[in-house]
């Protein structure tokens, strides 16, 4: 440290909280090299002394001046669980675009579709306040991601280049309240023809992606399955 104007830092190398999950670190670390405990050797530590441990103990191990530095970086992280999500595949979203801009060129695209003559003045302004929500919400990759497993379902290209036949398909419960959903073919009704709260499938108070629920011929579900292992 005093060669290189560096402070030094007290660090006990966590992996368990408490000695007794000793057992479940090695299983952990046997099953990330693909091998038995028994053939892990050298792989496993020595001992189940990676542990959290009191100040008290701490204080006898370390200097001083180590364990102060590691206050002085705990006040520089600003790490919250919250911050913990899942994030999606990128390839799901065309190079050059964000994910915003394909998810609104999927739904324009489904747009003309439904509605050949021209939508309705109130399912465009419903379309704005749905995507502005999505995107606000950041779960755009969410939309893209059952999207493409939908089209991929109902194609007749299987995951390797060869003919299948389409398998069928229906998308079901809260999200037919989503005219994005319906644009996107994940459902089949038209909100406009039944009376339904959108706040029920995605509001601004919730604070994780909608439920989207697909029901697949149950003859061919494992396809899907599979494709989903495959690709994500």
């Amino acid at each position: 440290g005093e060669s290189f104007g560096l402070p030094l830092v007290a660090s006990g190398d966590v992996h368990m909280h408490v000695e007794s999950r000793r057992a479940l670190q090695d299983t952990m670390t046997a099953i990330r090299h693909g091998c038995t405990i028994a053939d892990a050797g050298h792989r496993l530590f020595p001992n189940a002394e990676r542990h959290l441990r009191p100040r008290e103990t701490l204080a006898d191990l370390y200097p001083a001046d180590l364990l102060e530095e590691t206050l002085r970086i705990a006040e520089r992280c600003e790490f919250s669980l919250r911050s913990l999500q899942y994030n999606y595949p990128n390839e799901i979203v065309p190079a050059g675009m964000t994910a915003t801009q394909h998810l609104r060129n999927l739904t324009e695209t489904g747009v003309q579709h439904r509605w050949p003559r021209g939508e309705p003045r109130a399912v465009r302004d419903t379309i704005e306040k749905e995507l502005a929500l999505i995107q606000r919400k950041r779960y755009e990759h969410f939309f893209l991601t059952v999207h493409e497993i939908t089209e991929w379902a109902r194609s007749d290209l299987a995951d390797d280049g060869t003919k299948k036949k389409p398998i069928l398909c229906q998308g079901r419960g809260s999200a037919a309240n989503s005219i994005v959903c319906y644009a996107l073919g994940i459902t089949e009704v038209n909100p406009e023809d039944i009376s339904v709260l959108f706040e029920r499938f995605l509001s601004d108070e919730r604070d994780e992606p909608p439920d989207i629920d697909v029901d697949f011929e149950h003859e061919r579900r494992e396809e899907v399955i599979q494709h989903v292992f495959r690709k994500y």
